[in-house]
């Protein structure tokens, strides 16, 4: 939500949708909605909402290969940000993930301080 929100306030600056998705990690055509609902529904239509049905494939898919890579010992493995991650993810299976959604998905999925760190 945050993203949707600082994204429109980069559009009246005078970003273009493309320059906006490649500062975030989307597809412009994300950011092109995001603007078109804004425009529609105000800040309400920013606000994420929760898809039906079991969990994402995507996300499913981004986790395997994070639990991969982040299984040597902290001594023995690189250090992963978020665009590496992307990088990995997308090397394995084939499929891009945002980095806010990535983000969304190593919270909930238990990757944030419950398995092995990097301190």
């Amino acid at each position: 939500e945050a993203d949707r929100a600082r994204a429109i306030l980069l559009s009246l600056e005078g970003w273009t949708s493309e320059r906006i998705a490649a500062a975030f990690g989307v597809r412009p055509d994300s950011v092109r909605h995001w603007r078109w609902i804004f425009g529609r529904k105000g800040v309400a239509g920013l606000r994420a909402r929760k898809a039906a049905g079991p969990a994402a494939a995507k996300a499913q898919a981004a986790l395997s290969v994070i639990e991969q890579v982040l299984a040597p010992d902290v001594a023995d493995r690189p250090n992963w940000t978020l665009p590496r991650l992307q990088d990995e993810i997308e090397r394995r299976t084939g499929e891009r993930i945002s980095k806010s959604r990535l983000s969304v998905v190593l919270k909930k999925g238990g990757s944030s301080g419950d398995g092995p760190g990097t301190r």
